[in-house]
């Protein structure tokens, strides 16, 4: 049997564009590897009390519903843009004390923990602003 009615189809990564793989060793240090096609959440599973990792494992939602709209999307990105850039910003400490200003500013800090995840709900929609704001001002 031949490959009668099968195209392949030629994936590319949401951020850089590079063409996707789905053979070869994930994340190995060769164009393969680090080309690897990988799904990402926009907004990640655990903020809705789920996990990929530790299927059955429920936990206290952050947000009931999704802010933005986006609960379950996804894109497909290669090794090196999901693990390396989307999952591992770098924050600097001047970043950091920035952000951390804000979230003092806005009430959002947590001098002590309490049952709800409302504080927290509301430093993960904060961060999503700085990154936004920064990406507007950047493409003016």
């Amino acid at each position: 049997m031949g490959t009668k009615g099968k195209e392949s189809v030629v994936e590319n990564c949401a951020l850089c564009g590079c063409q996707l793989n789905r053979g070869g060793k994930y994340a190995a240090d060769t164009p393969e590897g680090r080309a690897h096609a990988t799904e990402h959440h926009y907004v990640a599973e655990r903020f809705f009390g789920r996990s990929a990792n530790r299927r059955g494992t429920k936990r206290t939602p952050i947000f009931q519903t999704c802010p933005w709209g986006l609960e379950g999307r996804s894109d497909v990105y290669c090794y090196e843009c999901h693990e390396l850039v989307l999952h591992n910003p770098v924050l600097a400490p001047e970043d950091l004390a920035a952000l951390a200003g804000l979230v003092l500013e806005r009430g959002l800090d947590e001098p002590t923990k309490g049952d709800s995840h409302e504080k927290l709900a509301g430093r993960i929609k904060l961060f999503h602003e700085v990154i936004a704001a920064g990406l507007r001002n950047l493409g003016r």
